[in-house]
């Protein structure tokens, strides 16, 4: 059932089709492992095809990740960072949660995928961010936060010159204009961001992108109470 759905809309982003083996494989493993632990909502294949994989996969029609370190910061169930990497293999992924049972299930979704260079990290992204400061070219989260909050996660995970990829419902004006002092104070640039529509629904979805224009003042990120306490 995933098959045609994955192989349509790949198609549709003018994306290769030769990771859909392993997207297949991935969606069997996430929907077994969902019966016994709270991964996801989204079960039925078709669904999970379209509102996981492709919703994901198209990033890859929006920014270039070819070659670059990423960090998919809030992963979750490995979104969108692990369809990401079986579609393009040559990035470099990190995928960092700070709930272990995920980061388990994501281990053993590498070991069995065959990707064994993808970096699986249990941890807090303001910890994280003070082993591996400014070490990623691209961050990228699909979490459910505001836009500020996430910022402050992500940008000093980022390198100068690199980029931020906030995944967004089209419903963000107001929120993307009340972020415009927290991502300077930070040291990024918003961007135009980029609506498009996941392959196979009516659906519209928003890419909100940040560039890092500077670095991150040592200061931040602060401690995620004092974040979600005080956002900037």
């Amino acid at each position: 059932m995933m098959e045609p759905i994955l192989r349509e809309g790949l198609s549709a982003l003018s994306l290769p089709t030769g990771g859909i083996p392993a997207l297949i494989r991935y969606g069997e493993l996430l929907a077994e492992r969902n019966k016994v632990m709270n991964l996801t909502a989204i079960t039925e294949p078709a669904e999970a095809a379209r509102l996981h994989f492709l919703d994901s996969a198209a990033l890859l029609a929006l920014a270039d990740f070819r070659g670059e370190a990423v960090v998919d910061v809030g992963t979750g169930a490995g979104f969108p960072g692990l369809p990401l990497r079986i579609l393009e293999p040559s990035l470099r992924l990190t995928l960092l949660d700070a709930q272990r049972k995920r980061v388990d299930f994501l281990r053993e979704v590498c070991g069995e995928l065959g990707l064994e260079d993808v970096e699986c990290v249990h941890g807090r992204a303001e910890e994280f961010a003070r082993e591996r400061r400014e070490g990623f070219g691209l961050a990228v989260s699909r979490a459910v936060a505001a836009l500020p909050v996430l910022a402050e996660l992500c940008l000093p995970l980022v390198k100068t010159g690199g980029r931020f990829l906030a995944m967004k419902s089209v419903d963000t004006a107001e929120e993307l204009n009340a972020s415009g002092r927290a991502v300077s104070l930070l040291g990024g640039r918003l961007e135009k961001p980029v609506d498009y529509v996941i392959p196979g629904t009516n659906i519209p979805r928003r890419l909100v992108i940040i560039t890092k224009i500077a670095e991150t003042p040592k200061k931040y990120p602060r401690t995620f109470a004092k974040i979600k306490k005080n956002p900037l």
